[in-house]
């Protein structure tokens, strides 16, 4: 059973290593052959792998500092199951006053759930932080205006807390689990 399942990781690994080599023999034909869509792409994987290296060692050690700050016990009372109303209110709070890309928020979801916050609240922390958090908020007011922004925000927020709602009504029952990144 044991070789079973090695053969089937390295097959996993092999896949993805081709990938991987595949992507960086277009890049460089592209810089060969100066196709524009190639150095296009080339640029877009820069700049993002740059933002990625540059955000996620300071993401992690907020993140382990929360884990460290904040007792399972904390977390349950105020955004756990019996939490309510308020335990909502808290997640849209704490999403909100996050900064960085989507990306930086499922670290953290992943350390409430495991400090036992609700699924509710997970979800609803999910669409807040992907939707809500000031920094975004302040450029969409400068760009597209303050009815705008207001309009969007009376849309969204309501659709995702019910999201949350829908989320939890449906894997209460399915022994959901969120696995360690």
């Amino acid at each position: 059973m044991k070789e079973k399942i090695k053969k089937i990781i390295s097959k996993i690994f092999l896949g993805e290593y081709i990938f991987v080599l595949m992507f960086c023999l277009f890049l460089f034909f592209s810089n060969v052959f100066s196709w524009q869509s190639g150095l296009k792409i080339q640029k877009s994987f820069v700049l993002f792998f740059v933002e990625m290296i540059t955000f996620l060692p300071f993401m992690f050690i907020l993140v382990g500092l929360f884990d460290v700050w904040f007792s399972r016990e904390k977390i349950e009372k105020h955004i756990g199951g019996s939490s309510g109303i308020k335990g909502t209110v808290l997640c849209i709070l704490l999403a909100m006053l996050q900064a960085g890309p989507l990306y930086g928020a499922f670290p953290v979801a992943y350390l409430l759930w495991k400090k036992g916050a609700s699924i509710k609240n997970i979800f609803i922390y999910l669409g807040a932080f992907s939707t809500l958090k000031i920094p975004m908020i302040t450029f969409e007011i400068g760009f597209l205006g303050l009815k705008f922004s207001l309009l969007r925000t009376l849309v969204t927020l309501p659709v995702f807390i019910l999201i949350g709602y829908i989320m939890e009504l449906y894997l209460t029952d399915k022994n959901f689990e969120m696995k360690q990144p």
